[in-house]
């Protein structure tokens, strides 16, 4: 039997490097918050049953939808820190009957997710028990500093910087998280969680366009890069 997928989108943050009164997740864009644009490319995969959003507990922004798409949208509430915001999620879906799930993680604020990109990600990760994750190689040349100066040219050839979502079996990727939490580690995405358990998850390269944004000129170029995706269809 085909494992079910299930998303999980981590928006419990209130995006300090970016600023301002709204959560970035809710800033408008075309006239839909980005968390809008996120959750219906995750839930336009044929593979992808329905989606589970970790928001604040005083999140006066959550629009209160419970199906995008014609597939469910549930919600639970997250905690201080990405990896809280998980493992959350993967909690509430458990007890909803979903525990055997692979599920695809995915950041609130990166909207311009492409269908191919995620539809290889999840041929990648449903064919191996490690998972995958969409990534880039690093293509710059990266300078490490010191004192605002630079000490070195540092290698790139094995070098990828990682992207959304990320996929993982509910039971492994829950394990992990709370391994983590136990030892007071603070992973920063899912797969370093993996990669702490001793796993090694495959890299499925994405196209670059698959901003999250950090910054204004991240809202503004996400905006164009929306614009032209609707222009298309």
């Amino acid at each position: 039997m085909t494992r079910p997928v299930w998303a999980v989108v981590p928006a419990a943050g209130r995006g300090r490097r970016f600023g301002g009164d709204v959560p970035k997740q809710y800033l408008q864009v075309h006239g839909q918050p980005l968390l809008a644009f996120a959750l219906d490319a995750l839930l336009a995969e044929p593979r992808i049953a329905g989606a589970i959003v970790a928001i604040g507990a005083e999140d006066a922004w959550w629009p209160g939808w419970t199906a995008r798409a014609g597939k469910p949208v549930l919600t639970c509430t997250g905690g201080a820190e990405r990896a809280d915001s998980v493992l959350a999620a993967l909690d509430a879906l458990e007890a909803q009957g979903h525990g055997s799930a692979l599920v695809a993680v995915h950041d609130a604020a990166r909207p311009n997710l492409d269908a191919a990109d995620i539809s290889r990600l999840l041929d990648a990760a449903l064919a191996d028990d490690a998972g995958a994750i969409l990534a880039a190689p690093v293509r710059d040349t990266l300078k490490r500093g010191e004192h605002g100066r630079i000490a070195a040219t540092q290698p790139r050839e094995a070098l990828w910087r990682a992207f959304t979502p990320q996929a993982f079996p509910l039971p492994a990727l829950r394990a992990a998280l709370a391994r983590c939490r136990e030892l007071g580690v603070l992973p920063t995405d899912e797969a370093m969680a993996m990669e702490l358990a001793g796993i090694r998850p495959r890299l499925v390269e994405g196209r670059e366009d698959n901003l999250k944004v950090t910054t204004q000129a991240d809202l503004a170029l996400v905006e164009f890069l929306l614009a032209r995706r609707g222009a298309s269809a």
